[in-house]
């Protein structure tokens, strides 16, 4: 067996996404599904900052197995005024009387549950053209009306 290397990462930015109540839609083949409106927020980091934009959200659906399976796709606007798009998709799951403490508001320590999403950018040729091309994890925390990602970029 032959080895490539270790994994190693570095710290983007953390995005504070203001989000709406979820719309419940339905209960379909894949599980409930929910819509969660993006409100719009913050991101900074050493390399990058600026706002989330209004307009985008969230789209999940509870599994079967209470595994919340996400979809967020949203627009950063970087402080020198560039458009990125962004699909980040992860999956978060935990405890139930977690989950619930959640949902009730109460400061859950991110420790306590799952919560991780792979993040996809589409920048224009410019300064910010390295997010199209790397791999992007999040640690994400929720409370009742932000999503808080850390991303970090796989070296």
């Amino acid at each position: 067996m032959s080895t490539v290397g270790e994994v190693s990462s570095e710290f983007v930015f953390e995005a504070r996404v203001t989000v709406a109540p979820p719309m419940v839609i339905t209960a379909g083949p894949k599980g409930l599904r929910r819509v969660i409106p993006i409100l719009g927020g913050v991101f900074e980091g050493p390399r990058i900052r600026g706002t989330v934009l209004e307009g985008g959200a969230d789209w999940q659906y509870v599994r079967p197995d209470d595994v919340v399976s996400l979809e967020a796709r949203y627009t950063l606007q970087v402080d020198d005024g560039t458009l990125i798009m962004v699909i980040n998709r992860g999956m978060r799951h935990g405890p139930p009387a977690v989950l619930e403490r959640i949902f009730r508001g109460e400061a859950v320590d991110p420790s306590e549950y799952y919560f991780r999403t792979v993040a996809e950018f589409e920048a224009p040729a410019g300064p910010h053209d390295w997010l199209n091309k790397a791999i992007f994890l999040g640690v994400a925390r929720r409370t009742v009306t932000e999503a808080i990602v850390r991303l970090h970029q796989v070296l």
